[in-house]
């Protein structure tokens, strides 16, 4: 007896529509709205973490670009402060000779009494005490010479001898025990030792 091998796609019935159709690749499946929704929003969060992370990169570079500017600024002013300080000094100091000269040009004869008022508290009980200045500070002191006495408490007599060797507010006081003197251009000399020994490269100083 011949027998015949069955196969799948063997027709029992003689309905050839009915026959089993060959294997098609696999259909796409279609995406619904409310996935896409969601790609959509997945994609635009890390879209702005990204930018987020970018917009706080550039902030710390540019924080780190200010410090640094900054300390460049302070450095440099640490290195140019003390040159600054001297060069105020300097201008303070030959504002002070500019106005205090003038001044003494005006009125010479109250520094002079000033320093013989501090010479007179010292003179304290000495007989007598000599003052030596020009002879225009002599003439306006020995108006009232025996009120600046009066006043400091001194006894002795007060002799008052007009020497035209000095200038200005200069001065010299003499009593037996000691002496006192205001000399301009030994206080300017005095002035400059200190500035420059505290100021090594100091600017020089202008009258």
């Amino acid at each position: 007896m011949k027998t015949a091998k069955f196969t799948f796609d063997t027709i029992f019935d003689g309905n050839a529509a009915d026959a089993v159709q060959p294997m098609t690749p696999r259909q796409r499946r279609t995406l619904m709205q409310a996935e896409i929704d969601a790609m959509l929003a997945d994609a635009r969060a890390e879209g702005q973490r990204a930018s987020e992370v970018k917009a706080q990169e550039a902030i710390a570079a540019g924080a780190r670009a200010v410090q640094q500017t900054i300390e460049r600024a302070l450095t440099a002013i640490r290195a140019q402060s003390e040159d600054i300080e001297a060069q105020s000094t300097a201008i303070a100091i030959a504002a002070a000779r500019k106005l205090g000269g003038a001044a003494l040009a005006a009125f010479p004869q109250a520094e002079v009494e000033r320093v013989l008022r501090e010479a007179l508290h010292q003179a304290i009980g000495e007989p007598r005490l000599v003052v030596r200045a020009n002879t225009a500070v002599i003439a306006a002191l020995s108006n009232h010479i025996g009120d600046i006495a009066h006043d400091e408490g001194f006894d002795g007599r007060v002799q008052l001898a007009a020497d035209d060797h000095f200038s200005g507010a200069d001065c010299r006081i003499e009593w037996r025990g000691g002496g006192a003197e205001r000399m301009t251009e030994t206080i300017e000399h005095a002035l400059d030792t200190v500035f420059t020994r505290r100021f090594s490269d100091a600017p020089a100083l202008e009258d």
